[in-house]
């Protein structure tokens, strides 16, 4: 039961990490020398596509809709609890910051 909620936790990441995708880096020309930095968010890419591609088709491999249902419940659950809890952070620190008048 265990591993269906990393399953799960890893997809959900997944999905926001497709949501967040940044501008991609524009190629340089051959002629012009790399850097270290640029390489190595090169090869950085590289693995990030390579995992990414890796866990779409065990996604696809595997789907099924009772998970599917399970993450969006999952996902609903923790949206309430972090609002809850966003809520009475944001009461504690509006007490602190007006102080006892």
């Amino acid at each position: 039961m265990g591993t269906r909620y990393l399953l799960a936790l890893f997809l959900i990441l997944l999905i926001l990490g497709f949501e967040v995708q940044g501008t991609p880096v524009p190629q340089q020309d051959e002629a012009t020398s790399f850097t270290l930095l640029s390489q190595m968010q090169e090869s950085l890419f590289g693995y990030w596509d390579t995992a990414r591609t890796a866990a779409q088709n065990l996604y696809q491999k595997t789907y099924l809709p009772s998970v599917d249902e399970k993450i969006r419940d999952m996902y609903n659950k923790s949206t309430a609890a972090v609002t809850t809890y966003a809520g009475i952070f944001t009461d504690q620190v509006l007490s602190l910051l007006n102080g006892d008048e």
